[in-house]
């Protein structure tokens, strides 16, 4: 059976949009929380300020170390910020909507079991993209309110986990595995889940560096599709993790997309680890070969020695506007260092340029002698 999507007219406003022009994905999340210099107080909130989290427990629970809701430093936890400081994370993305963005990324790239237990928060999963999500979707719809006629979609973010299914994390132990795709699959469905509930437009799996990672949180989304009866659309996009071309799990760009091609994604891109010069090889890959739109959201050039992004947004916006002038793109956006000042320069570089031609490829023969 064929699922209906959920929105059509969410889906029909969607593609009619790729139609017309390059989409402009917003930039960097952490970069931007960054700028606000917050301290261990303000990941906790008034909710997790006594040092664990008051809603979460049963009552008549006794906490104590290793019941699962004790306290444990949460600086850094930017994910966790949609339900202590809400206003920063919605400030970030009006900042971005205002600076050109038509897709909105939820702040849930860490929000899976397997990345929130680095906090012992494994229980938040699915409050947590909910939330992400209720939050982009209220900025979305408000800046459509302000101007009618040009939508704004939610991309609910599903990042790759701290764990990879293929490589041991272990160089004594080549055969061990820190993670299975039962696992991972169970990760995915849960933050899935909370991203359909909270409104999310599209599903994105991103920045990949396992496509056998990449493939449990697909099935995961197809058994949450089920489960709630109709369909969202899926971006996939991967990341080439150095001057090999090749994710850490060791494919090319072009082996990435034919793993993947049978999820008939929205979009298959490359996104983080490289600057956009870097990747121009690779997008051109998946540009020739892919039946499907094509995405990037780069970093804004390669980390310097204090973990810093140097790249301008004129410079950034002057590559990526080579991408589009080669007709390579679709959908482009930003990563790591990349700022509403990157954006709004990149949206004005590709502005008078038309989106890639989505090709409709022969299909291969199997006959005999073909």
């Amino acid at each position: 059976m064929i699922l209906p999507w959920k929105d059509p007219a969410r889906v029909a406003a969607l593609e009619a949009a790729l139609a017309r022009r390059i989409l402009i994905l917003d930039g960097a999340m952490g970069t931007m929380i960054q700028r606000h210099g917050l301290e261990e107080a303000d990941y906790r909130g008034e909710r997790f300020a006594q040092g664990f989290d008051a809603l979460a427990a049963p009552a008549g629970h006794a906490h104590g170390p290793g019941c699962g809701c004790t306290g444990h430093d949460q600086r850094g936890n930017n994910d966790l910020l949609s339900l202590t400081r809400p206003d920063i994370i919605r400030g970030i993305h009006r900042a971005y909507l205002e600076a050109g963005a038509d897709l909105l990324e939820t702040n849930t790239f860490n929000s899976t079991s397997i990345s929130l237990a680095d906090y012992r928060l494994q229980h938040l999963v699915r409050e947590l993209n909910r939330e992400g999500a209720r939050l982009a979707r209220l900025e979305c719809d408000a800046a459509e309110a302000r101007a009618p006629g040009h939508p704004r979609f939610v991309v609910g973010v599903l990042g790759p986990t701290s764990r990879t299914a293929s490589l041991s994390p272990d160089v004594n132990r080549p055969g061990f595995r820190a993670t299975n795709f039962d696992a991972l699959a169970d990760a995915y469905r849960d933050a899935a889940r909370g991203l359909a509930e909270g409104g999310a437009d599209i599903l994105m799996v991103e920045t990949v560096f396992d496509t056998l990672n990449a493939k449990a949180a697909l099935f995961a989304i197809d058994e949450v599709f089920e489960e709630i009866g109709a369909r969202l659309p899926v971006m996939i996009s991967g990341t080439i993790t150095d001057a090999s071309g090749r994710t850490l799990s060791g494919q090319t760009a072009e082996a990435f997309w034919y793993s993947l091609r049978h999820a008939q994604p929205l979009a298959i891109g490359l996104n983080c680890a490289l600057g956009a010069k870097d990747l121009r090889q690779h997008v051109d890959v998946l540009a020739r070969i892919a039946d499907t739109h094509v995405s990037t959201h780069p970093n804004a050039g390669l980390p310097n020695a204090f973990g810093g992004y140097d790249e301008t947004p004129e410079d950034m916006a002057q590559v990526l506007r080579g991408f589009a002038a080669s007709g390579l793109l679709n959908i482009v956006g930003g990563c790591c260092g990349t700022t509403p000042e990157h954006i709004h320069a990149i949206a004005a570089a590709v502005r008078d340029l038309p989106p890639r031609a989505v090709p409709t490829l022969d299909a291969i023969s199997m006959e005999a002698g073909a």
